[in-house]
């Protein structure tokens, strides 16, 4: 992590994972228990989480207009993060905020790398610059067979977006490199199956982030 990030106080949470993976719910539902814990919490999104991002999140997502090129929508993803990290997240880390983001980096590393094919090493450069280093200390990663997932989505033809109408193919592209991650940084990367139902979804997030809390504040303690 760069010099900014380890002056943070806060902590960093992310979920991440394919289309219809019930990682917002998700989001919203950690947040709930962890305020009601007594923690101070932001709940935060990507693309989006300030109004020029927020504007920029839906030229991405629109399918209306022109077809946007990988380069230019990895840009514009950085764009939006740049915002994002210097306008909300460092400013509430730095503040000792619990800050929830629904996808980070990893959702640029899967989705543009993986699944458009783009240079990873590239993309990694492009993300420390965009971020000034900035990680998460724990990401949930939220599975589901895409079929499954894509199902989800597409049985709400109102809020689908540009992404939902991406080859099943694309998508396939998108969950393997999720793996891919996963398994270089077990320690960080928490893969959850959110094929199951969601009340049993939700009482196996309670566990992990609870568990990972305690060890994460011993840790932390121990370096005082």
């Amino acid at each position: 992590m760069g010099k900014t990030a380890r002056k943070s106080t806060g902590i960093l949470i992310t979920l991440e994972g394919g289309e219809g993976s019930g990682k917002t719910t998700q989001a919203r539902r950690l947040c709930e228990r962890l305020t009601a814990q007594g923690l101070d919490v932001l709940h935060t999104r990507e693309p989006g989480g300030t109004l020029l991002a927020e504007r920029l999140r839906s030229i991405l997502l629109d399918h209306s207009g022109e077809t946007i090129a990988p380069e230019t929508e990895a840009c514009l993803i950085f764009a939006a993060r740049r915002q994002h990290v210097d306008h909300v997240i460092k400013p509430a880390l730095a503040r000792g905020v619990t800050v929830v983001c629904d996808r980070f980096s990893d959702s640029t590393m899967a989705y543009q790398g993986y699944g458009r094919g783009l240079d990873l090493r590239i993309l990694r450069t492009m993300n420390d610059w965009a971020t000034g280093k900035l990680a998460p200390q724990l990401t949930l990663l939220f599975d589901v067979p895409v079929a499954v997932g894509l199902s989800r989505r597409r049985g709400r033809a109102a809020t689908q977006n540009r992404l939902d109408r991406e080859a099943e193919r694309f998508h396939r592209k998108v969950r393997e490199g999720f793996h891919v991650l996963a398994r270089r940084e077990p320690r960080r990367i928490m893969v959850i199956d959110s094929a199951q139902p969601l009340e049993s979804v939700t009482e196996t997030v309670e566990e992990l982030v609870r568990n990972w809390l305690k060890t994460y504040r011993r840790r932390t303690s121990r370096r005082r």
